[in-house]
């Protein structure tokens, strides 16, 4: 018994939910180890006894040879030495799960479905064939089903099915791959489709199924539920049902994302990287964002757009709509009414969606979560020594994992911003960023921001004591924030919040220069900001420059009218109507009464607000070229006039923006930069190359500004953060110039670059200011 030692090991991450006690078990049989392991409320505990060279094998093993959806984070030994007389146990047992205090493990992302379910469902002999809920320890559904933590059946909206004797016998045999798969179900036992129409239920079971994808291939619009919520589903090679969901969606011009068979169907519409495939095929199943092979599919699909989202089948009920000859790709966008958040209970989608669909598929299994399709985009440049990977919409697969900070002083709970918006919650050394929410416009996705801060406390059975919000006044999440926890919340000004959320997941501290450039964001000063460079940590920050400002005719209608800025640019840079309609005749869609108002507005101030803004910036140049007066959906004209650029990252001769150094802070002054494109347009230049000119201006203009910087300061630590750097040209231009520069440069990696990185950012000012405040004595 000399050389018998006994360990008892604790294993924290993503280890429950995911076939880890299976592994534990089959790891520990297999090296002749003795003991137990089991769940608690921090993860997974496991107690060993064995030889200590073997018991360094195993430990080695825990987190090396992890199961496919497992996240070991940490792997902390104590070492036993057992007492005299005493015997190891007889064998290796997987013991019930253990409640230890409140809950500390991480919740897992919902996955795809694995390879071998997937085998089940397309085989006729299986006893789950054609089943659509088909699921293992290794896949399926979890964070959108879990309502509390340990996550066992009964703390899941799976509870209400009584598991069939041949499922039961699965879920009790550790040797069986759905040990414990807490959604696990068959036919007998479990979920089932259903198929309605206006006037009530047309079928279930297999012919729900079989009538989805004919009315599919027939070109109806169906809704159907899936994992997260619902799609908004329709032949993608059919022009005219492409077109009609358009109609019905009040939805001319925004790219639909779309879902491929498989990877084989995916790389016949789109051109795919390595890295991009890896993205596609990885368990989160997000939307990636491709590069369209032109007249693949019809131009309805993702118009004036190089970009194509593309995404595979995340679960069986996906794969059996696409398994129907002709029917490869479908639209697959989100189910929802316009400036709604998506649909996902049935109630809502039968009360909402006949709107736009013509049939709901729907099922019996709640889904407790809302979850959005996560988005994200892989750049490549020669100077990179890998992928940029860019978060555009963070949320299923991937939310709640936590980003891993430095330690957080108490909990502490950020209700982010009033689009994009998420929430966070910091404890410890993580912060739990929740799914995508959506704009707070309206009273639902208010509801929807206010469920999930609610959700995520309870999962992590916490009590924030402190809560960040922004600095806006008008802000609904600041509201709620004051609401929730009216004596001691923190506000955090936006374009701080945003260099903080870039520092944090880059795991950085210390003076650091924040290039932040968005559409808007409440300044300190009363004022709209949006192209910022602050100096700072943390703690605080200052304002070092800023885009000169722009008046903002009307306000808010602005935004949806980007020929209001262009024009109010062309004003300032060309001083009279008579010459900006000269120089720039897309002006002319503006009537002469129009033009005459809005001159006077400018002069004299009246509902036209000044905004430091990169993103109006933006706007104003894609209406003066013509590329879009009105826009559809937010960033339109951003969006198109890089679309110009056809992903080709070169950069060109750039246009030159003024700079007065004189004040508080830099001015960059974009006036030089209008009239360069007036006189380009005046010479026939085409527009697209008048596009990357403009990008490259911006590329030159942060690496100058950043430089005269770090002569100032000595700081080279640099983060690039806010919605515009969602350009791709932008922000790998940016780093890769940067970086030659000598900076240590650094972008968005784990959460989105636009207001859904907010919440993170949030709780970092927050957790910086509250550690120096003096405690009260």
């Amino acid at each position: 018994m000399a050389d018998i030692e006994q360990w008892l090991i604790r294993v924290s991450g993503v280890v429950q939910g995911v076939g880890y006690r299976p592994f534990v078990h089959t790891l520990a049989t297999s090296l002749d180890l003795t003991g137990w392991v089991l769940n608690d409320t921090l993860g997974v505990q496991t107690e060993v006894c064995g030889a200590p060279d073997t018991l360094a094998a195993f430990t080695t093993a825990l987190k090396d040879r992890a199961p496919l959806l497992a996240r070991v984070d940490e792997v902390r030994v104590e070492r036993r030495t057992p007492r005299p007389g005493t015997k190891p146990p007889a064998g290796f047992e997987i013991r019930e799960s253990r409640r230890t205090g409140r809950a500390n493990t991480i919740v897992a992302p919902d996955s795809h479905v694995c390879d071998d379910c997937l085998r089940e469902v397309f085989d006729p002999a299986d006893r789950r064939h054609r089943y659509p809920f088909s699921n293992c320890t290794h896949c399926g559904p979890r964070y959108s089903l879990i309502k509390a933590l340990p996550y066992d059946r009964e703390q899941t909206t799976m509870a209400v099915f009584v598991m069939c004797e041949d499922c039961r016998a699965e879920y009790v045999d550790p040797a069986d791959r759905r040990y414990h798969a807490q959604p696990t179900a068959c036919p007998r036992c479990g979920p089932q489709v259903t198929l309605s129409g206006p006037e009530g239920v047309l079928a279930g079971a297999e012919e729900a199924l079989t009538r989805t994808t004919r009315a599919l291939a027939e070109g109806k619009i169906v809704a159907v539920k899936s994992v997260g919520g619902f799609h908004l589903a329709v032949n993608a090679r059919d022009a005219a049902a492409v077109a009609r969901l358009r109609t019905r969606k009040k939805r001319d011009s925004k790219p639909f994302a779309v879902m491929t068979a498989g990877l084989a169907e995916a790389a016949r519409i789109a051109r795919i990287t390595d890295a991009e495939q890896e993205l596609l095929r990885s368990p989160a199943r997000p939307i990636v964002l491709l590069r369209k092979l032109p007249g693949a599919l019809p131009e309805e699909v993702a118009p004036r757009n190089p970009n194509l989202g593309v995404m595979l089948p995340s679960a069986p009920l996906h794969h059996l709509l696409l398994d129907r000859p002709g029917l490869d790709v479908l639209v697959m966008t989100s189910g929802n009414i316009s400036g709604h958040p998506i649909a996902y209970r049935n109630e809502d989608a039968l009360a909402q969606l006949f709107e736009v669909a013509d049939l709901v598929l729907h099922h019996d299994r709640d889904i407790h979560v809302r979850v959005d399709d996560s988005v994200v985009r892989s750049s490549v440049h020669p100077a990179l020594d890998e992928p940029v990977v860019t978060f555009l919409r963070r949320s299923r697969g991937y939310a709640p994992y936590p980003v891993k900070v430095d330690d957080i002083c108490g909990p502490v709970i950020a209700y982010g911003a009033e689009l994009k918006t998420t929430v966070a919650l910091g404890d410890g050394n993580e912060v739990y960023v929740s799914q995508h929410i959506g704009d707070l416009k309206n009273d639902e996705t208010y509801a929807s921001h206010r469920e999930a801060a609610a959700h995520l406390c309870e999962l992590y059975e916490l009590k924030p004591r402190h809560a960040a919000c922004d600095l806006h006044p008008a802000f609904r999440a600041r509201v709620l924030a004051g609401t929730d926890r009216p004596d001691d919340v923190v506000e955090v000004q936006h374009h701080h919040a945003h260099m903080a959320s870039c520092m944090a997941e880059n795991r950085l501290s210390g003076p650091t220069i924040g290039v932040v450039f968005d559409g808007a964001g409440y300044g300190e000063d009363g004022t709209i900001w949006g192209g910022e460079f602050l100096v700072g940590d943390f703690t605080a920050v200052r304002r070092a420059a800023h885009l000169r400002a722009i008046p903002l005719l009307g306000g808010d209608k602005a935004v949806a009218e980007p020929v209001r800025t262009g024009y109010a640019l062309a004003l300032q840079a060309l001083d009279t109507p008579e010459r900006a309609v000269a120089a720039f005749p897309a002006l002319e869609v503006l009537d002469e009464r129009k033009r005459t108002v809005f001159a006077t507005m400018a002069a004299r101030g009246i509902q036209a607000p000044p905004v430091s803004s990169m993103g109006r910036l933006f706007d104003g140049v894609a209406a003066l070229l013509g590329v879009c007066a009105y826009a559809e959906y937010e960033a339109h004209g951003p969006i198109e006039l890089e679309g110009l650029l056809d992903r080709d990252l070169t950069l060109t001769a750039p246009y030159a923006f003024g700079v007065d150094t004189g004040g508080d802070a830099d001015v960059l002054d974009p006036r030089p930069v209008v009239r360069a494109i007036a006189a380009d347009l005046s010479r026939g230049t085409a527009v697209a190359d008048i596009s990357r000119r403009f990008h490259s201006a911006v590329v030159d203009m942060v690496v100058k500004r950043c430089t005269a910087l770090r002569e100032r300061t000595g700081i080279r630590q640099v983060v690039l953060s806010g919605g515009v750097f969602l350009n791709e040209f932008l922000q790998v231009n940016c780093l890769v110039e940067l970086r030659r520069a000598g900076f240590d440069a650094h972008a968005h990696r784990l959460v989105p670059t636009n207001d859904g990185g907010i919440a993170l950012g949030q709780v970092m000012v927050a957790n910086a200011r509250l550690r120096d405040t003096p405690t009260p004595a």
